[in-house]
């Protein structure tokens, strides 16, 4: 195969955003068990990198991800060559730990869908904060296809996202949901006219980079259901210095200048 066609996860980091793509074009961006294991890793690096403050997750070409690559759910050991053991790896182990891995990404995470996400893909693409998708896209969640339980963590980030009764309707049916269905379940936040995607996710996410990034840090957290850190929170709040920076900046009439960091 093709170096260029390999399946692999490629990152960029500019302007203050993390793009990290799915690249499998030979299998619809489907991931296998290395991907899955590349994952955590990799969003760990770029957690810890402060030139980074919000990241974009997206597939090659014109699909987001079409789910876990079947292969490797029959014990195909293809992926072990990259210093795992994929003969031994619970593929279904891995997703869910890079599926909580980009749930707890520590900034503002947003999915950006082209094509089909679709069973692993609509699991990665519900683990982030935030989900714009172009006209045409096509969301599922296809277990029930294959007489595979769906994680419990899983099931229930599905069901806080789109209530009971559409996580059962997905879980139940397997059946694929057009975009403007997804929109009006609650699982998109955005869709856009075919062609505006990139320009939309470029501005969305300048405005979250020029946000406090305490602000959003705090928020992830309450609005995740954590309820142990609001002295935590409180004690950051009264350290730093983007309120009176916001404020300051609010009067001023001018952008403002926030400091505060992970």
């Amino acid at each position: 195969m093709d170096a260029a066609q390999d399946p692999t996860l490629l990152h960029t980091v500019a302007d203050g955003v993390a793009t990290v793509v799915i690249s499998h074009p030979a299998k619809r961006n489907a991931m296998t068990a290395a991907m899955w294991r590349a994952l955590p890793e990799l969003l760990a690096g770029l957690a810890d990198d402060p030139a980074v403050r919000t990241l974009v997750l997206t597939g090659a070409g014109a699909t987001f991800c079409a789910g876990a690559d079947i292969s490797s759910l029959t014990g195909d050991s293809s992926d072990a060559g990259d210093g795992g053991d994929a003969a031994s790896d619970d593929p279904r182990a891995l997703a869910v730990a890079a599926e909580e891995a980009l749930a707890a990404f520590p900034k503002p995470t947003l999915a950006a869908v082209r094509g089909f996400c679709v069973g692993g893909g609509s699991q990665l693409a519900a683990a982030c904060d935030l989900r714009f998708a172009e006209e045409g896209a096509s969301f599922g969640v296809t277990p029930a296809k294959l007489g595979i339980v769906y994680p419990a963590s899983s099931t229930r980030r599905l069901a806080g996202l789109v209530g009971p009764a559409w996580a059962k309707y997905l879980l139940f049916s397997a059946e694929l949901i057009g975009a403007e269905t997804a929109l009006r379940a609650g699982f998109l936040n955005e869709l856009l006219p075919a062609g505006q995607l990139d320009k939309r996710v470029a501005e969305f996410t300048r405005i979250l980079a020029s946000r406090s990034q305490l602000t959003q840090a705090a928020a992830k957290e309450f609005a995740d259901g954590r309820t142990d850190r609001d002295a935590y929170w409180a004690d950051r709040a009264a350290g730093s210095e983007d309120t009176a920076e916001g404020v300051a900046a609010f009067l001023e009439r001018r952008a403002p200048r926030f400091t505060w960091a992970p």
